[in-house]
């Protein structure tokens, strides 16, 4: 590398939020209470190193609940789950955790009161997603899905209908809100959610990247494929013209993405844990030694209680 003064900007806040600590800790304790296996519908978190950890100790990632044997522990993943999975599981002879972020509950219930006030839903989030499934499988209709500003045209809705829009938590804050300009037009009377359902930790984590990036000559990411969240940082930082990289392993890194690379910046998205992070540092700091220098950001103290039966 040859730079005396290369270094590694670590931004502030990254990495695990309160939603994603809640629920590794709900499969961890209820494997201490109950012994292996336990059951969780969809990956708990999307990360690959936390899954592969939790399933070493025990735990069981299905997809369906065929999966799942009478009388088993089951755990519904941080994304949470629709109003019929929720249904079924609790018809079957199962001992059920719910692990939902409680910031998704509450678009839960903001969806279920907006359904039952009579109003048109429009949910602003990624097809195929868990959480976008889990939220609009809270109603039975009256629920439309919008993934860009082209998809606002598409919805037709009687005369004064009523219509109302709920988002995705881990969404990019800067498209989410032209999404939603682009639905005001279109609906000058759309209800807006109380405050805004982008959570907390997507929103800090977005606008550490702001500051970081002015500072770099490149961007790494830490975060599987899969997490949300992790991938609107990495296209955050492109779009902000700096190279920016996803990885969820050090062998993912490529020595050439550094090289005549004065400052690299490092963050990880809601569902990576620190000590990957490290790992990833590590492996840059092979490369050539730098200097590792940690940004100001906020501070995060939100901490979620274990639902009753896991509590300490």
């Amino acid at each position: 590398m040859g730079h005396l003064d290369a270094e590694i900007l670590l931004a502030q806040p990254r990495g695990f939020c309160a939603g994603v600590d809640r629920a590794i800790s709900i499969v961890q304790e209820a494997l201490n209470r109950f012994g292996a296996p336990i059951y969780v519908r969809h990956q708990i978190i999307h990360n690959a190193r936390v899954i592969a950890e939790l399933t070493a100790q025990g735990a069981v990632f299905i997809n369906e609940l065929d999966e799942v044997p009478a009388g088993a522990t089951l755990i519904f993943s941080a994304h949470g789950v629709s109003a019929k999975v929720r249904a079924q599981a609790s018809a079957r002879d199962f001992r059920i955790f719910d692990a939902t972020c409680p910031l998704v509950n509450k678009v839960h219930a903001e969806v279920k009161k907006l359904h039952f006030g009579g109003m048109q839903i429009v949910m602003i989030g990624h097809a195929g997603h868990p959480e976008v499934e889990g939220t609009m499988g809270q109603v039975v209709d009256r629920i439309h899905l919008v993934q860009e500003i082209a998809d606002v045209d598409t919805l037709h809705f009687p005369e004064n209908t009523q219509v109302a829009y709920v988002t995705q938590t881990t969404l990019s804050i800067d498209e989410t809100r032209d999404i939603i300009a682009a639905l005001e037009i279109r609906f000058p009377q759309i209800q807006h959610p109380k405050k805004q359902d982008i959570c907390y930790a997507t929103q800090n984590r977005q606008d550490a990247v702001k500051e970081l990036v002015p500072m770099v000559d490149v961007v790494i990411v830490v975060g599987s494929p899969n997490s949300s969240n992790s991938n609107r940082l990495r296209e955050l930082g492109q779009r902000l013209g700096v190279r920016s990289y996803l990885v969820d392993h050090p062998d993912q890194l490529e020595r050439a993405w550094f090289e005549g690379q004065k400052r690299v910046g490092l963050t990880a998205g809601a569902s990576a844990p620190e000590s990957l992070t490290q790992e990833i540092l590590d492996r840059i700091r092979d490369y050539g030694p730098r200097v590792v220098k940690t940004l100001p950001g906020v501070e995060e103290n939100t901490i979620f209680a274990l639902p009753k039966g896991l509590g300490k």
